[in-house]
């Protein structure tokens, strides 16, 4: 038995199974009323335990609960549907073990026919709720009418930490579950649910589909690269699919904002590090930023949507006119500030000057808490999640050999400063026993080759926040010009990244973050309607409730037109990414 997993059965059953036959095809057909289908769903929910145990396409599967849920009204609205859980793919491991794949499914009494993947997020380890979350203010995939699964990637958070290796990153020493962590584990969960979707409405699903963001926007990037065949439609949301290259960036981002606190003589602390780049601070850079930026796409409205226009040559000799040093009038950046802004922003890079990562955009959203809670951490909230999910994961999970880490958020910290970038940044492409691939092989998802994923019919929605601290939204730009590039200029016939001005990771920032990407999804597999641009609104808590803007696929952008905006292309002068 898996934790939050309850063994509680329906027992409700109908006389014969033919007559539960009967009533499936009927349901099948639509000719059934819904209140005999909710019974003869019901009842089918109560053997669905024994029914996915025959035939199953995975090896040791284990179902742990099969329940009816009925609706649920108010905050967590959920339509009647038969909930399973359970796990499979078991193994040992080196350290932390034993190891297996959980999942979660709700199949909804109303189904639509469609199928969705609940993307991951984080370092996983733990079981999405399989409701099917899309976007804020955007209605669940299960309230849609979707079916849909959640899994953990192949590890328990609980069961499989290990205090003195990186506490629940320990599985980032066992090879098979870091294979099932980057991609190993995606392939058998959806071969597992459309086995379940046959055992419990007696047909498979019409269309395929897959969301997620961050560690879930690399899983769908994933079945992209490596498993093309299993969806009509992804969304890849802010995608983490250079995750140890990101993570190199966590750690160089740390060693500048750690470059203030020494040139202060401070040492560097987390506590420190909350200060060193202050809320006061950040908004004068984003009130430079908007000075120096905001007019390039010929509207002063706060946002920045004249994409790569924005660039370090102009930024930053603004910044410098507002320095200390300067004599600037009113509240003023010190120049370790600045320095260590051009360093972040610039991208990790060796000492020849190559790039490890993507820089990343000047943007709006830079002064904003779910910016700064990444760099530096928050005065009175948490300290920085570069520190706090980078150090452990780059450690444990983005290199081989990984290094064992306690778990105390200080020695992190002293680990992640005394990185360094000429000797240890190749350690994410090493291979050394018992690994057989490295943690980029297992991890990174940047292949350009989407012929397969092309021939199959699918189609790919990016979007991806300006203001992103974690996942540089550069990075997916410049991946998709290489994808351009490959499919002979062709790839907008299949995959578009939306860029999401002042957008931070995933969701938030002073940004029209509230835009329905399945919906656009859907259209475009469905309706062969491409999206020629997304409807975004900003949401209650930015500069603008209400603001209304259209989200462009890049590298159109969203340009105003009387008194509107529409998507178009920009005059080709300088500064395209």
């Amino acid at each position: 038995m898996r934790g939050n997993q309850s063994g509680a059965r329906c027992a409700m059953l109908l006389g014969s199974a033919a007559a539960t036959m009967m009533a499936g095809n009927a349901l099948a057909s639509g000719r059934m009323h819904k209140p005999a289908a909710a019974q003869v769903l019901e009842a089918r929910c109560a053997r669905l335990a024994e029914a996915a145990l025959r035939g199953a396409p995975v090896q040791g599967l284990a179902i742990s609960a099969a329940r009816w849920q009925r609706v649920q009204a108010g905050a967590a609205s959920q339509p009647a549907h038969c909930l399973i859980e359970g796990h499979f793919g078991g193994h040992v491991g080196v350290i932390g073990g034993p190891y297996s794949i959980g999942f979660r499914m709700r199949l909804p009494a109303q189904w639509n026919h469609r199928f969705l993947f609940q993307g991951g997020g984080g370092s996983n380890g733990v079981i999405g709720d399989a409701t099917g979350p899309n976007g804020p203010g955007n209605r669940s995939a299960l309230e849609r009418g979707y079916a849909v699964i959640a899994q953990d990637s192949g590890h328990d958070n609980g069961r499989n930490a290990v205090a003195d290796h990186g506490g629940v990153l320990a599985f980032g020493f066992d090879p098979q579950a870091r294979r099932n962590y980057g991609h190993a584990s995606l392939k058998p969960t959806n071969d597992l649910a459309h086995h379940l979707l046959r055992a419990f409405y007696g047909r498979d699903s019409v269309n395929s589909f897959f969301w997620g963001c961050s560690k879930g926007g690399q899983e769908g990037m994933a079945f992209v690269q490596r498993y093309p065949e299993a969806f009509d439609g992804i969304v890849a949301a802010a995608p983490g699919f250079a995750l140890p290259r990101a993570a190199l960036a966590e750690a160089w981002d740390t060693q500048a904002i750690a470059s203030i606190l020494r040139a202060r003589g401070e040492a560097p602390t987390l506590a420190g590090l909350k200060m060193a780049l202050s809320a006061p601070s950040l908004a004068l850079v984003r009130d430079v930023v908007l000075a120096t930026c905001d007019a390039d796409d010929g509207a002063v409205d706060g946002m920045i949507t004249a994409i790569g226009r924005c660039t370090a040559e102009r930024v930053v000799p603004a910044l410098r006119q507002r320095s200390c040093t300067a004599g600037a009038s009113g509240h003023c950046l010190d120049e370790p500030i600045i320095n260590a802004l051009a360093r972040i922003m610039g991208g990790v890079r060796t000492a020849a000057g190559k790039n490890l990562y993507a820089p990343f955009p000047w943007d709006s959203g830079i002064a904003e808490p779910g910016w700064r809670v990444w760099k530096a951490g928050l005065e009175n909230g948490p300290p920085a999640l570069n520190v706090l999910l980078g150090a452990g994961s780059l450690a444990s999970v983005f290199t081989t050999a990984p290094t064992p880490l306690p778990g105390d958020p200080e020695k992190m910290l002293a680990w992640q400063l005394s990185f360094d970038f000429e000797r240890d940044a190749e350690r994410i492409n090493a291979i050394a026993a018992p690994f057989t691939t490295s943690a980029w092989q297992d991890v990174g998802m940047q292949d350009t080759d989407l012929s397969r994923f092309r021939a199959r019919g699918g189609k790919l929605i990016v979007p991806h926040g300006m203001s992103d601290p974690v996942f540089s939204a550069y990075d997916t730009i410049q991946w998709w010009n290489a994808v351009d590039r490959r499919m002979g200029g062709q790839a907008a016939r299949f995959v578009r990244v939306f860029p999401v001005p002042g957008m931070n990771h995933c969701a938030g920032g002073p940004a029209t973050d509230r835009f329905d990407s399945l919906a656009a999804l859907e259209r475009w597999v469905i309706e062969n309607k491409a999206p020629d641009s997304i409807a975004a609104t900003a949401g209650p808590e930015t500069p603008w409730p209400g603001r209304k803007r259209p989200l462009c696929p890049y590298p159109s952008v969203a340009l105003p037109t009387g008194g509107s905006f529409s998507c178009g292309r920009l005059k080709a002068e300088g500064g395209r990414v």
